[in-house]
């Protein structure tokens, strides 16, 4: 008896000793997994919440009765498909639908051995966009001027929904300095094929300005931080693109296609544009103004312009990642002159180019770009002529989802 009792004792402890060696591995599995969760970031853990709510709320229970409520407890918890046909939707909303996918087959698609979709219909910009305004003429009977604004350079965002684009950017020095001298706020819609944009831009910083004086004694004098001049236009334009099937310029201004092999299409469009640029002669100095003519009265560039559209775009693929493009369009049409003195209120015949480059680096959902714009107008009435341009170099970087 007495040697039975020591081996069951002693069985006992082995009983024992084997239940604590085998509940050790899943202490450590489970202070592995604490540890894990206490070094996992602020934002992982944010994601995993908001993925965990997502679906529990997708796996809700909620009445299932066919009713004319239904599609909307059904889009709560995520059981919405559109094209499914098995739930009763209002009649906007399935009006809606139906013109989203006719508009998506009509004007939105590609032959796929050129253009692909991203997959993507959200994109985001951090945009650095550099910009000068110059100008050249004789707006005074032998008083030839040439001016050119200061570099801007201005720093926004840019939003982009499927075809739907907006951006705004403002000068570096404005937000630095509190001032508001430049800024630039821009729109544009963009599918296979047309695409249309508007803008909005002002600039009052200061200007290089250069002046020469012509017959007799001639002078010269230029003058670095000139503030006497304003300049604001706005506009819009409106394009189509005649090899929309192989031809996306959205795969190199919008990032929303991939241009999988070189192409380029003839455009057509429209372009409405309203310019008004003014000087200020008080803030000439005076020995510049010793040397203009008598009484001069500087003039006001205001006018509006309505043109017809004609030029060309091109994508070159290289490789796998790289896309360059250049689009050239001059347009012209009526210009309508509205001037400050009245023998000058005229209608003109309106030449202007406008010129576009564009270099796009593609890495998944990733995008890097560099763009170039040149818009070049030119004009004259029985007393002056005068050609503007303006120059942009915009870098950018930004991402899909």
């Amino acid at each position: 008896m007495g040697q039975l009792r020591v081996i069951l004792i002693m069985m006992t402890m082995l009983l024992a000793l084997g239940t604590w060696a085998q509940e050790a591995p899943v202490d450590t599995v489970f202070t592995e997994a604490m540890d894990s969760v206490v070094h996992m970031s602020k934002v992982q853990q944010f994601k995993q919440r908001v993925k965990q709510r997502i679906e529990e709320k997708k796996n809700e229970p909620y009445d299932t009765i066919r009713d004319k409520g239904y599609w909307w407890r059904a889009l709560k918890h995520g059981k919405v498909d559109l094209d499914g046909g098995t739930i009763d939707y209002p009649a906007f909303i399935d009006f809606c639908w139906k013109v989203y996918k006719w508009g998506d087959k009509a004007f939105n698609s590609y032959d796929t051995a050129y253009v692909v979709s991203t997959g993507k219909n959200w994109k985001l910009m951090l945009k650095s966009m550099n910009w000068a305004d110059t100008y050249a003429g004789e707006p005074v009977k032998n008083s030839h001027i040439f001016t050119r604004s200061n570099l801007t350079s201005n720093l926004g965002l840019q939003l982009s929904f499927m075809a739907v684009s907006v951006g705004y950017t403002m000068g570096l020095s404005d937000w630095i300095h509190g001032d508001t001298h430049s800024k630039k706020l821009d729109f544009s819609f963009t599918c296979a094929r047309f695409s249309a944009d508007a803008y909005f831009m002002e600039n009052t910083g200061k200007t290089v300005f250069m002046y020469r004086q012509s017959g007799g004694e001639k002078y010269k004098g230029t003058i670095r931080d000139f503030g006497g001049m304003k300049r604001k236009f706005y506009g819009m334009s409106a394009f189509y693109f005649l090899n929309n099937r192989r031809y996306a310029q959205a795969a190199a201004y919008c990032f929303s296609k991939y241009q999988k092999r070189s192409a380029g299409s003839f455009i057509v469009g429209i372009c409405l544009q309203h310019r008004d640029m003014s000087f200020d002669a008080s803030e000439f100095p005076q020995v510049v103004r010793d040397n203009l003519p008598e009484n001069v009265e500087m003039p006001h560039f205001l006018y509006n312009d309505y043109c017809l559209m004609f030029g060309y775009g091109h994508n070159w693929v290289l490789g796998k990642r790289w896309l360059l493009n250049l689009t050239v369009t001059p347009y012209s049409g009526y210009r309508h002159m509205i001037a400050t003195q009245h023998e000058e209120r005229a209608s003109r015949w309106s030449i202007n180019l406008r010129a576009r480059m564009a270099a796009v680096y593609n890495l998944n959902r990733f995008f890097l770009g560099m763009q170039s714009y040149t818009d070049i107008h030119h004009y004259t009435t029985d007393n002056y002529f005068f050609t503007g341009s303006i120059l942009d170099f915009t870098v950018l970087a930004g991402i899909r989802f």
